[in-house]
């Protein structure tokens, strides 16, 4: 892990200082983060699998890109950065809901985050970056579903939170649009 820092925030998003990405994963300082769910044309939702070398959660399965805005940058700006940094490509993403969790990892570190979850639609060439993901594939809503149902390990701990709220959406974005 560098010495990247993160926005430490209080529970209304409040910035009050900074840490390093380090120091707030090792005290589970509650920081600012954001999270980026991408769909193609048929609603099926992009899946990465994460590096197994990252710090937490190596080789699980999760959304399309998570990180952290660093001090003086716009959340979604950095979304947006970051989403070009992991998968490589750009699009256009809209901001849908916050939420906050608290995730302990067999390392020791701590994740506490204000979590600013972003979708967007993409269809075209995706050119991972390999430090950060191991793969990706495009899946059906339902199954990825049913996959946390029987196979909840293979996941990481903020798509386990994040997913029933994006599910929820996608019904009413994907069925709206079918009718």
């Amino acid at each position: 892990m560098d010495s990247t820092e993160v926005i430490l925030v209080d529970e209304n998003d409040k910035p009050f200082g900074v840490a390093s990405k380090l120091m707030a994963h090792k005290e589970g300082l509650l920081h600012r983060a954001f999270s980026i769910f991408i769909f193609n044309t048929k609603g099926d939702m992009l899946l990465q699998q994460r590096a197994k070398s990252k710090y937490h959660s190596g080789g699980l399965w999760s959304n399309a890109c998570c990180s952290h805005p660093q001090p003086g940058q716009d959340t979604q700006t950095a979304a947006e950065r970051r989403l070009f940094e992991e998968m490589g490509f750009s699009t256009s993403i809209e901001k849908i809901f916050d939420f906050i969790y608290k995730a302990e990892f067999e390392n020791g570190l701590i994740e506490h985050e204000f979590d600013h979850v972003f979708t967007g639609e993409y269809e075209g060439e995706i050119k991972i970056n390999e430090g950060e993901a191991e793969a990706y594939c495009y899946k059906n809503i339902r199954e990825i579903s049913k996959s946390l149902q029987t196979h909840p390990e293979k996941y990481t701990a903020w798509f386990h939170l994040a997913f029933p709220r994006i599910e929820q959406w996608w019904v009413l974005r994907y069925k709206s649009e079918a009718a």
